[in-house]
């Protein structure tokens, strides 16, 4: 997944910063979030003057563009949405066309969107070592937000997966377990939507997608290192981490060990 252009189906984040003056957003063909992530700025937007603090948040629809002035340099991180994305999700929900769209709002307070922006951006800055499956899950998890959270019931919504359902899903984790996965690619194993795979699989298991594959991985990890001589290299790999540095992180916040103290203690 590139991450310097948005997909049809990808969310993308950049941090943008401005010198202060005039600053100007151009229209572009994505939805765009933008939350203030610096100190607070002054500013005045035609007869309105505002004051910018840490965590709020500005939503431009696709094709949007505004102007305003700031008094400071002023930091700020954007999160692009393609439309397609909130499409396809309000279809999974069973919502009507016409509420796939947002409205423009400024100084909007929203706890959800600002966790999920910074969680994309803790992520941008690591290099992405997550893959597709976890920036999928964010961007659905933030599409499913914007348009209201309210889901279409499909079958035994209380229960979680099927028996089969479940291992259908589990067995093709395992299977590409050192693969790029995919929340779509899943969905489509269980025979669900994205959004609704992601409800069902943490009722069925208690974790959301991303982390049970984290696990995995993390288990094939301790695996390798205690039963063959692979570098520690080799295994980050083996398993699906992105980097040795990635498997160790991972590793620490499962297991609370580092590979070599797994290692040593195997």
């Amino acid at each position: 997944m590139s991450h310097d252009a948005p997909s049809d189906t990808h969310l993308n984040v950049h941090v943008r910063h401005t010198p202060g003056g005039v600053v100007g957003l151009e229209a572009v063909p994505d939805h765009r979030i933008k939350v203030h992530a610096g100190a607070p700025v002054n500013g005045a937007c035609r007869l309105h003057k505002f004051r910018y603090t840490r965590g709020d948040i500005d939503i431009l629809p696709a094709g949007t563009s505004d102007i305003w002035h700031e008094e400071a340099a002023s930091t700020s991180l954007v999160v692009r949405m393609p439309p397609s994305l909130l499409r396809r999700t309000a279809e999974e929900m069973g919502l009507p066309a016409e509420r796939a769209s947002l409205a423009e709002r400024h100084q909007l307070r929203d706890a959800h969107i600002e966790h999920i922006a910074w969680a994309l951006d803790a992520e941008r800055r690591a290099g992405f070592p997550n893959g597709t499956l976890y920036a999928d899950s964010l961007g659905t998890a933030l599409a499913v937000h914007l348009l209201g959270g309210h889901r279409r019931q499909e079958a035994s919504p209380a229960q979680g997966l099927t028996r089969p359902q479940l291992r259908r899903v589990t067995d093709y984790i395992e299977t590409h377990l050192d693969g790029d996965l995919s929340l779509a690619r899943l969905a489509e194993v269980a025979g669900l939507s994205t959004s609704h795979l992601k409800t069902q699989f943490k009722r069925s298991t208690g974790l959301p997608v991303h982390e049970y594959v984290v696990h995995r991985r993390v288990d094939r990890a301790r695996g390798l290192l205690v039963r063959s001589a692979m570098a520690a290299s080799e295994v980050a790999l083996e398993s699906g981490f992105s980097h040795q540095s990635h498997m160790a992180r991972c590793m620490r916040r499962v297991l609370g060990a580092t590979p070599g103290e797994v290692r040593r203690a195997g």
